[in-house]
């Protein structure tokens, strides 16, 4: 009966015992995962923002490097992809350049994708270059906030050429209610003439203060598009650039439409829009106030289409200066039309170099209304910018086939001045509907009347004041014209 009990109470401690080592177990792999739960949730609260992306066909000129980023950054929905995502701070203050270099190297793999700089906030941003071409196409760079230059001549180096800069891309659009702003003014104290122009990114009247921890004498665009397919820019302002505001160059399929671009009037060199080598543009509703040319057209341009525009202060609506050097200009089928010009050096103005070789032809300024301007109707092919030695010379652009239709309002200097070329006048200038008269204010020049050498056209309609001065016809031996020639044809 005793080794009964005993076997029995053996077996209840073995139990016993079994069920205390289970649940100890139990209870300890508890602990365990209620403390690696607490632990994970800690550091969800404290996870740092992902490092930026390394853009790998990115040319990021000065504006600090890029490094590998995590892809919880990548927002999926609707292909967004956020800049504060990939660590932007959006205070104006802290150096915002790799966060729009990741967000730029996640939505290039997208097609249709959004890059999204949201409202709110203010972004410094140093030069940086969103580059193709092996990025997908129709990327949209969505702009509502605001994204500012720096001011420190570190950041530029030696200097650039350009700040924010799109290349070799099909399909890319900016667009949104935002701001790019330059931050010019740290540029254009450099400059001791600001009434000066000049056709070249280098411009001798600059003053190169690196030495003393100044700005670099070479001043760059705000936002330039290169070698680009279907480009649209809209709703964007774009202000205070330290050189020219917008530029496409290269650039085919082009659409500008409700732009706010601009500068103080005496900020110098600080063109609006500017057009290089590129076709099929069409710049619409668009508002234009800078320091010098509100459009500027330069060689390779054709198929250019201008309309609803309102330009001033500036220097107005230019092609050219072109032939400079020596060099072979190409213009042709130029529309501006529709538009209003009002506190400028010039209304709409034809310009080029001694020298130089090529043409400008199909050009049509029509419905344009003027006010306060020093000299609506130009041709100049005798230009110089006042820093080169311009002696005379023989070649010239060819310009011909230029219709001014209802070209209306005030001068304040000269209502029409057609300076041809000696060797090659102008031939088949137009004019109808001219209507300018003197500015109530007054006029700078005593004579005020009409000018033309060597301009050769038809005056269809009565033009006030009268245009005697063009004369009838074409000019002498035109079927020899250079724009005739091999060689001279664009």
């Amino acid at each position: 009966m005793l080794s009964f009990r005993i076997k029995i109470n053996v077996t209840r401690f073995v139990f016993y015992v079994a069920f205390l080592l289970c649940l100890s177990s139990f209870g300890n792999n508890s602990i365990r995962i209620s403390a690696k739960t607490n632990k994970n949730r800690k550091q969800g609260k404290a996870t740092p923002p992902p490092p930026p992306v390394v853009v790998t066909n990115q040319k990021s000129g000065g504006g600090g490097g890029t490094s590998n980023a995590s892809s919880n950054a990548i927002s999926t929905t609707g292909g967004t992809f956020n800049v504060l995502k990939y660590g932007a701070k959006g205070d104006g203050i802290a150096d915002d350049t790799n966060a729009f270099g990741g967000a730029w190297a996640d939505a290039c793999k997208v097609q249709g994708s959004i890059m999204l700089v949201p409202s709110g906030s203010v972004f410094l941003v140093k030069p940086i270059s969103f580059s193709g071409p092996n990025c997908m196409s129709n990327i949209v760079f969505q702009l509502d906030g605001k994204i500012i230059a720096p001011t420190n001549s570190g950041a530029w180096g030696s200097g650039l050429l350009q700040w924010l800069e799109f290349t070799k891309l099909k399909g890319i659009t900016i667009r949104g209610k935002g701001i790019i702003d330059g931050q010019g003014s740290v540029w254009w104290k450099l400059t001791t003439n600001s009434a000066v122009e000049s056709e070249s990114s280098y411009h001798p009247n600059s003053i190169n203060t690196e030495a003393n921890g100044g700005m670099p004498s070479t001043k760059p665009t705000a936002l330039r598009f290169y070698g680009s397919t279907d480009v649209t820019v809209t709703g964007i302002t774009i202000q205070n650039s330290p050189q020219t505001h917008l530029k496409f160059d290269a650039c085919t399929g082009v659409q500008v439409s409700g732009v706010s671009i601009s500068s103080p009037e005496n900020s110098p060199n600080t063109d609006g829009i500017h057009l290089q080598n590129s076709q099929n543009v069409v710049i619409q509703a668009t508002t234009l106030a800078c320091g010098d040319d509100c459009i500027s057209i330069q060689t390779g341009c054709s198929n250019i289409y201008v309309h609803n525009v309102n330009c001033g202060p500036g220097h107005g609506i230019s092609i050219g200066g072109l032939g400079k050097d020596g060099t072979k200009a190409c213009v042709s089928n130029v529309t501006v039309r529709d538009s209003t010009i009002q506190n400028t050096l010039n209304g709409v103005r034809i310009k080029s170099w001694q020298g130089g070789s090529g043409s400008v032809k199909g050009v049509m300024f029509v419905n344009i209304q003027v006010s306060e301007v020093e000299n609506p109707i130009i041709i100049d092919q005798y230009y110089c910018d006042g820093h080169n030695n311009c002696p005379n010379k023989t070649s010239a652009v060819a310009i011909s086939g230029v219709s001014y239709q209802s070209i209306k309002g005030t001068y304040t200097a000269n209502p029409v001045h057609l300076a041809c070329s000696d060797s090659i006048p102008c031939a088949g200038i137009t004019l109808s509907a001219i209507a300018l008269n003197p500015s109530t204010k007054g006029v700078k020049n005593n004579n005020n009347n009409p000018y033309c050498w060597r301009a050769f056209g038809e005056i269809q309609t009565a033009t006030t004041p009268p245009v005697s001065c063009l004369q009838k016809g074409g000019p002498p031996n035109n079927n020899k014209r250079p724009d005739s020639i091999s060689g001279y044809i664009c």
